[in-house]
């Protein structure tokens, strides 16, 4: 199928003090972890978890607005402020599963693992299930072949570190906190609730391996956003075989293991991702496990295996492309490598695993100028057109979601999280979630999309760029082409496009359509002024 059938139709919670838990029985205990699944997928309503955690007893003060004696109102969803803390969360959700674990490790079925595969600027179609033509993806490919494969997905950024936050906390990076990206002493909130996080509290264990891009200091970094261990580096990019940051001030050293600088000198980066996950499989194979695999490729520098390089200038792919396919296939190389780990060790039913790309391809100068391939789309990574927000996107769990399926619905980064909560059946955060579950969109290639609106913005102030979509119709506030700076006037600083007549957003039909612009904008500008101002908790 070629890109034209992508149309557009550590830290540990701190102990509760016991003059403010009071701890249910464990029979109540069992009827609140016992989890109805049909095909790994819970159903029947889901009840939030500060019900279930009143039904059985349990007296937290974080369960109420702004921690007031029992008897307070609850915040409204829609409030900006989380209505209950990550602490809270934490504390609660451990409480729960230290009581109830043992009575129902008996009966219960075993919940799935979890492994997110994210790349790092890979353009929107660049692998063979996507349609390219002049570079190879066998696993990617196998992938979708067994499961489901989008064909109109958004990240939530359309740069690394803001995308990784949507990701990762089931939030759109502005009301995450993250609206950029980070530096040395700013990262992702500690105060956020992470997808490791929930899935730790679920009794899970939890890794980080690859790049992080949210955060240096203790709080920031991966043990202490919910995963047991990590491995990788900390900013945006490294070289693969020196693992120094060479970009930007001093060249310096950036290799991690929890928390504490390791020198694996002349070790390709990838080569040691798939180790250290392979190592943390075998160590959790017979209990749930979620792994963050976050691939650094093919982010630049583009230094892949030289059997790839040599296979595309012989086949006569022009430069850059040549350099930056033949770092695609490395990727899917070792995507290759940790799926056969996963199916080694006899896990492949029993492992969810979803793929996609942080944002689209680059065309910095460090990136050659481009090699990725937006094909029909406009833009690339920092761009809000197409080009820098659409991105591959898969999803596969093998025996339990349909295999070899098209979804052509809006989807969006921030879904996994809900969508991965429900199907492992565990509870996701007691805070506003922006993703919404994409599981009925999953079981039925005829259900609607779960998402009204779609929202970015990166930057914050007036000349933030931003956009909105509803439907067919997008419209960008102070937009971006990378690609092609000079085909921006100072008339398109609201670009309106339809996505269905003009995928390529081609044409601003701002003066055309003036009432749209107006609903957009205002719609814009509601959810600026509910999410913009963030108060951490």
């Amino acid at each position: 199928m070629d890109w034209m059938d992508a149309s557009p139709a550590g830290g540990f919670a701190e102990p509760v003090q016991s003059s403010t838990l009071s701890m249910p029985s464990i029979q109540s205990m069992s009827s609140i972890l016992s989890v109805s699944l049909h095909g790994g997928v819970r159903v029947g309503p889901r009840l939030p978890f500060h019900t279930h955690a009143r039904a059985a007893g349990l007296v937290l003060p974080c369960l109420q607005r702004g921690g007031a004696a029992a008897g307070g109102h609850a915040m409204p969803r829609n409030s900006s402020r989380p209505s209950m803390t990550r602490r809270g969360f934490l504390a609660a959700a451990g409480a729960v599963c230290a009581a109830g674990l043992a009575a129902r490790a008996a009966d219960a079925p075993r919940r799935p693992n979890v492994i997110v595969i994210y790349t790092d600027d890979q353009g929107c179609i660049d692998a063979g299930c996507y349609g390219a033509k002049d570079l190879a993806t066998p696993n990617l490919d196998a992938l979708a072949a067994r499961g489901v494969r989008f064909t109109q997905f958004y990240a939530p950024s359309s740069v690394c570190s803001p995308s990784r936050a949507g990701l990762l906390t089931g939030r759109f990076p502005l009301r995450a906190g993250v609206p950029g990206n980070v530096g040395e002493k700013d990262g992702l909130p500690p105060g956020e609730v992470t997808m490791a996080e929930m899935f730790r509290a679920a009794g899970y264990a939890t890794a980080h391996v690859g790049k992080w891009h949210l955060g240096h200091t203790p709080e920031t970094m991966p043990n202490g956003q919910g995963f047991d261990h990590s491995f990788g580096h900390m900013v945006g990019c490294i070289d693969n075989y020196s693992h120094f940051f060479y970009w930007q001030g001093p060249n310096r050293h950036d290799l991690y293991r929890n928390g504490q600088e390791v020198f694996l000198n002349g070790r390709f980066f990838p080569d040691l991702m798939v180790e250290e996950a392979s190592g943390f499989l075998e160590a959790h194979r017979d209990a749930p496990f979620f792994l963050y695999f976050a691939m650094n490729t093919p982010h630049y520098p583009y230094q892949g295996d030289p059997e790839w390089l040599e296979k595309y200038r012989k086949d006569g792919v022009p430069y850059p492309r040549d350099l930056y396919a033949a770092f695609v296939s490395t990727l899917d190389a070792r995507i290759g490598r940790l799926l056969d780990k996963v199916a080694e060790l006899g896990l492949t039913q029993d492992t969810i695993v979803v793929f996609q790309s942080d944002n689209g391809h680059s065309v910095e100068e460090r990136a050659h100028f481009g090699g990725g391939n937006a094909g029909p789309y406009r833009g690339a990574k920092f761009s809000f057109f197409e080009g820098g927000i659409r991105v591959p996107a898969i999803i596969s769990w093998p025996g339990r979601l349909p295999e070899g399926a098209v979804r052509g619905q809006t989807g969006h980064g921030c879904d996994w999280l809900p969508t991965l909560a429900e199907l492992c059946g565990v509870d996701p955060p007691g805070v506003p979630l922006d993703g919404r579950s994409l599981v009925p969109v999953l079981q039925d290639p005829a259900a609607p999309t779960p998402h009204d609106a779609l929202h970015w913005q990166t930057g914050t102030g007036a000349k933030a760029q931003w956009a909105v979509r509803r439907g067919d119709w997008k419209l960008i506030g102070n937009p971006v082409d990378i690609v092609n700076p000079k085909s921006l006037t100072k008339n398109d600083a609201l670009f309106l496009a339809n996505l269905a007549d003009d995928p390529s957003e081609s044409r601003n039909l701002a003066a055309d359509h003036p009432e749209t612009v107006r609903e957009l904008l205002a719609l814009h500008e509601a959810w600026v002024a509910e999410t913009g101002t963030r108060a951490d908790t």
